[in-house]
């Protein structure tokens, strides 16, 4: 297995050519998946700007504005790990309104949010017309292995000991889940891009011959 030390400007800079060079039939739709510990969210801003740069219109959804409401998502309460690796994020919607959408035929015309978790309710966003050439970047975590439609998942990956020291002390509970992920569905086994990011400052590519 080879595994490239890398510093975090040139992983932007190496991740924005590679989805650069993609070539689906349309859009691309790109999952930028981690543990809130990895920070995909903030992985995926910083592409925003590059990929723009280069002619590429870019569309970044956090899979933490796609929640199902509080009285399914907390329904065996608010730190229930199953619960969290099952059932908090509305797989559905988010295939409904971003990934179908962005896809072979699709109409482009996406709704970047749909529940504001602050409200517990439908967060009344507008909806967003992506072009044809146009990217959608879906930042979040637990999004692979659900059967989403993306046409490359970049997948950020900790140790065991990595996630467990750098979690928020308030999201310890979710330890479990990531457990299971790894063990059920093993993301770093077929995501097209692999960043080992046990450390943030020395990041390091999984190149893509290893991670698959």
């Amino acid at each position: 297995m080879r595994v490239r030390p890398i510093t975090p400007e040139r992983l932007v800079t190496e991740l924005t050519e590679r989805l650069v060079a993609a070539e689906p039939p349309g859009r691309l739709r790109v999952a930028v998946d981690g543990a809130p510990a990895a920070r995909p969210v903030e992985r995926a801003a910083a592409l925003v700007d590059p990929l723009r740069a280069l002619g590429r219109p870019v569309l970044h959804v956090r899979a933490a504005d796609f929640l199902r409401p509080a009285s399914v998502r907390l329904e065996f309460g608010r730190t229930n790990p199953d619960a969290y690796y099952e059932g908090w994020v509305d797989e559905p919607g988010l295939r409904r309104e971003v990934l179908d959408p962005a896809g072979p035929g699709g109409s482009g015309r996406i709704l970047p949010s749909l529940w504001d978790p602050r409200t517990d309710r439908a967060s009344r966003a507008g909806y967003v017309t992506l072009p044809p050439h146009g990217v959608v970047l879906v930042s979040g975590a637990l999004l692979l292995g659900g059967g989403l439609p993306v046409d490359l998942a970049v997948h950020l990956e900790l140790s065991p000991a990595a996630l467990a020291r750098r979690t928020d002390p308030a999201l310890r509970w979710t330890l479990p889940a990531f457990a299971r992920y790894a063990e059920e569905v093993a993301p770093a086994g077929f995501a097209d891009v692999v960043v080992r990011i046990d450390d943030p400052r020395r990041p390091a590519l999984v190149e893509p011959d290893a991670a698959r």
